[in-house]
């Protein structure tokens, strides 16, 4: 069992004062992995001091300290990216194979993306021939970060935090802290200078709120819910804090007449059941036209059928999904969908077949659906997809803007271009053309309620500056 009850202030492992003791449970066991301990307001509280006092220094750095830092961070990392994915399958289920090469190689993403982009960062610009623009860092950055991504949501604010030259209070999930506590171990081992990064394991009602509202944070970068975002800005506004959020997503995946169905159907089923559904940019509505509804369902029941699910250590493609609490809320939704009349195409309500423990969700899909129904207009976070139909473009364009949320979307066409041209109409921060790949230099967020600002790349460091212009005298 892990022991992780000690949180790391100022360079340091030691007590929270007056924190209590939270088990972390394994969920594809449901037996207990290991121990944190949940911090208090009193810890953020010198966990803030601490960032502050670092910052004197760590925000003088030159390019050259921080470029030294970041490779140093890199070769721990990898050293330690067994360690990281070993770690994941135990608090967040997710499958080894893809534990090692996608989280954990997303962590590398970020770090070498971030590495290239200070490398030629411009910190210092001429704006005119009397103004020169100056990018400072922010401050102290408070960092709270998600249990379903906890790897690539650290490094991603964590490498253009520490390029751009602040310091940081961080508070993982609790439901996933293992993690964060290894990337504190790397951070320090590479020569992190004592207060630049600082971890306090809590919940949210007390830790999140507590440095949201802290007055000696500069700056919070927030991923999770759209409730919970909505209260860290609330709480934030109190002292005109900068606040740079990831939130939900209900992401729809327009597939166009003239589009490879089997294969469009496909690449959406695969790609929304990695990590167990809990991906904030999941394909989770696939719009295909009312003419080929019958295939796609056809195509959907057949494909499913291949998504392996079981023990995360074996050969699987999906684990559990992350707590009792998700299993739970997931049922609920399927429940709801066959309550408001969608068909269901596979899976349903329970655990699939053959487990009787762990809290596995059966990959499930309901065709029928309608966009005013609640698994089409709510974040399930699980492994459930609805296929809507559409008449024309304009009809499946406007479908697909019919939501709270604007983080992903997804064309699928016989060209290019003509994807393209309905990408265009589409209300998100990051459309997928043709089946595209992540791309980790291009800005990553959303529209409407999945959030405001970007991560990711290079418009990730301009969301951790402060913009400074300093203005000469006129010539004599």
């Amino acid at each position: 069992m892990r022991d992780y009850r000690k949180i790391y202030i100022d360079g340091c492992w030691g007590e929270s004062q007056g924190g209590r003791v939270q088990t972390i449970i394994n969920p594809a066991t449901e037996a207990v992995a290991g121990e944190i301990s949940l911090a208090t307001p009193a810890d953020v509280d010198r966990a803030v001091s601490a960032a502050r006092r670092a910052l004197r220094s760590y925000s003088r750095t030159s390019r050259e300290d921080r470029l030294s830092l970041l490779n140093a961070i890199l070769g721990g990392f990898a050293a330690r990216r067994q360690d990281l994915a070993d770690a994941l399958v135990e608090e967040l289920g997710a499958p080894a194979k893809f534990a090692l090469e996608a989280q954990v190689g997303a962590g590398f993403l970020h770090l070498m993306t971030g590495i290239e982009v200070l490398k030629t960062f411009a910190f210092e610009t001429p704006q005119s021939p009397r103004t020169v623009v100056r990018r400072e860092p922010i401050g102290v950055i408070g960092m709270i970060t998600p249990w379903n991504w906890p790897i690539n949501q650290v490094m991603c604010k964590l490498v253009p935090a520490l390029a751009t030259g602040n310091t940081m209070v961080h508070k993982p999930s609790e439901v996933t802290p293992f993690t964060a506590h290894i990337i504190a171990e790397i951070l320090h081992d590479a020569g992190v200078p004592a207060g630049v990064y600082n971890l306090v394991d809590g919940d949210g009602p007390t830790v999140g709120a507590a440095i949201s509202s802290h007055r000696g944070v500069d700056m919070v970068s927030f991923t999770g819910s759209t409730r919970a975002g909505v209260d860290v800005a609330r709480r934030a506004a109190e002292t005109v804090k900068r606040v740079h959020q990831e939130l939900g997503g209900k992401s729809p995946n327009i597939v166009l007449e003239g589009a490879d169905l089997q294969k469009a159907v496909g690449e959406n089923i695969y790609r929304l059941m990695m990590n167990a559904g809990q991906t904030c940019h999941a394909p989770t509505r696939l719009l295909v036209p009312n003419a080929r509804l019958a295939e796609a369902k056809a195509i959907a029941a057949a494909v499913v059928q291949g998504v392996t699910v079981g023990d995360p250590t074996g050969e699987v493609y999906m684990g559990p999904v992350v707590s009792e609490r998700q299993w739970t809320r997931i049922q609920d939704l399927i429940r709801k969908g066959v309550e408001e009349g969608a068909s269901l195409v596979a899976g349903g309500e329970g655990r699939p077949e053959g487990l009787s423990q762990g809290y596995y969700v059966r990959p499930t899909i309901f065709a029928d659906v309608t966009n005013d129904m609640t698994i089409a207009r709510e974040e399930i976070f699980g492994p459930v997809l609805c296929i809507l139909g559409y008449e024309d473009v304009d009809q499946a364009v406007a479908i697909a803007n019919d939501t709270d949320y604007g983080l992903g979307a997804y064309v699928q066409a016989a060209s290019d271009d003509a994807a393209l041209a309905v990408a265009e109409r589409l209300e998100a921060g990051m459309v997928y053309i043709n089946g595209a790949s992540e791309d980790p230099a291009a800005p990553f967020g959303g529209y409407k309620m999945s959030g405001n600002g970007r991560e990711w790349g290079p418009m990730a460091f301009q969301e951790f500056v402060e913009v400074k212009a300093l203005i000469r005298r006129d010539a004599a």
